[in-house]
């Protein structure tokens, strides 16, 4: 045999693998789809965990609102702290924390910011570090040390509760007392903007109603985002509390949690608005981020659950929700194959090409599947803006693909990679 014919067989080898992984990966998705479909039909959407507490302010608990900001805009700021000063919950229960890592210079006009709170009789903090150590979960769990409330809501500088959200969401996480979290379904207020923020929240939406809420309702394991959620504290001190040896310390926390016997709830409303980026190297940024952080966390926690005592199903389900961003170097290395091996074959279809057809015909009820029962829920437009925004997810997942593959790999092997924090608009509040 040639050396030529063997390089063919290598590479029709490392195509065909590549490609049979990317299929794996859309079967998996395509699951969510199904059980939202027997849910439909079943009556059973919209189920929101039923609450125990009363509204009344002496039955109500005491809440930690931890609000970790770095280097924000005043603008951003102020939006903030007005929304979480409309809440609807006693203030003498009501704690809120600015864990500001900004650097000195940003951090007076924070000063003022919390100053007027206090003004306003809300025990509010602000707490600074000389150093970033831990980033995002090393301010959580210095906020943590300072406080004793037995519920901790988190909410990102760029997000805005609406005025009933606390009182929506901590009794339905005191009335399961097996529930360590309830996430918040999010929405995004600049989703209008461009291309990218409309493709970005067709996403997001699909996330929440086919990922969280589905796997929520069906007792699997399912993730808290980092912001828009409320976490009891015991759950927290329980998984180890918050450690930031991963970039993604929400999903992390979330893991261990799980594994020390605590489960999470979803709720679909009050939604919590937010931003997402509105720029292509900004929300390049911050997918990067989130799937080195994937990886590292596939990386730390797959054996601790394998070695659980959990059943295989359910290891099967944490093992996908850990390591489906895996998929991205996948996809990347199955395009970069497939090219090779037609180039090698002078333009002519290689033997791969039924598994490529298969991967079309597949990609079509993933995506319409996981994306339309969102679109159509939530009313978010005509079928035509639909068919538009969703034709531009699929160059933007090949972009991933190329743009992730190195640091995912790298994450996979152990190599550290800096926090970087995805970019606000100045102009957003």
């Amino acid at each position: 045999m040639t050396a030529y014919a063997v390089l063919v067989k290598i590479v029709d080898a490392i195509a065909v693998a590549a490609l049979l992984g990317v299929i794996l990966v859309g079967v998996g998705f395509l699951l969510l789809p199904v059980l939202y479909l027997i849910e439909w039909a079943g009556g059973k959407l919209r189920s929101a965990p039923s609450s125990a507490i009363d509204g009344s302010d002496e039955t109500l608990p005491g809440v930690l609102v931890q609000l970790p900001i770095y280097n924000e805009p005043p603008s951003v700021i102020g939006g903030l702290l007005q929304s979480v000063a409309a809440l609807d919950w006693p203030r003498a229960k009501l704690r809120v924390q600015i864990l500001d890592d900004s650097d000195f210079a940003n951090r007076a006009l924070t000063e003022r910011a919390v100053a007027v709170l206090r003004e306003g009789g809300f025990r509010a903090e602000h707490l600074v570090r000389n150093e970033r150590h831990g980033y995002k979960a090393g301010a959580l769990a210095a906020g943590l040390a300072a406080s004793d409330e037995p519920y901790v809501a988190i909410l990102d500088a760029d997000f805005r509760p609406t005025a009933d959200w606390l009182k929506s969401t901590v009794p339905a996480l005191a009335a399961h007392p097996g529930a360590g979290f309830v996430q918040s379904r999010c929405e995004f207020s600049n989703s209008g903007t461009n291309w990218l923020t409309r493709a970005q929240s067709l996403l997001f939406d699909s996330h929440f109603l086919m990922e969280q809420g589905v796997r929520a309702r069906a007792g699997m394991l399912f993730q808290f985002n980092g912001t828009g959620g409320v976490w009891r504290r015991k759950a927290i001190e329980d998984a180890g509390g918050w450690t930031a040896d991963s970039l993604c310390e929400d999903l992390d926390l979330t893991i261990r949690a799980a594994l020390a016997g605590w489960r999470g709830l979803f709720l679909m409303n009050p939604p919590v608005a937010g931003l997402v980026p509105d720029q292509v190297r900004h929300w390049r940024v911050q997918q990067r981020r989130w799937a080195s952080g994937f990886a590292q966390i596939a990386r730390k926690l797959s054996a601790r659950l394998w070695r659980s005592g959990w059943s295989v199903n359910r290891k099967l389900q944490a093992g996908f929700l850990i390591l489906y961003q895996g998929a991205l170097p996948v996809i990347a290395l199955a395009t970069a194959a497939l090219l090779v091996d037609i180039v090698l074959r002078g333009g002519g279809m290689p033997p791969v090409g039924p598994i490529f057809a298969t991967i079309f015909v597949l990609f079509f009820p993933v995506v319409v599947g996981m994306t339309l029962p969102p679109y159509l829920e939530l009313r978010r437009g005509s079928l035509v803006q639909y068919v538009l925004t969703v034709c531009s997810l699929p160059p933007l997942i090949l972009y991933l693909s190329v743009a992730n593959a190195r640091p995912i790999v790298a994450a996979f092997l152990g190599r550290g990679e800096a926090f970087k924090r995805t970019p606000k608009s100045l102009g957003d509040t």
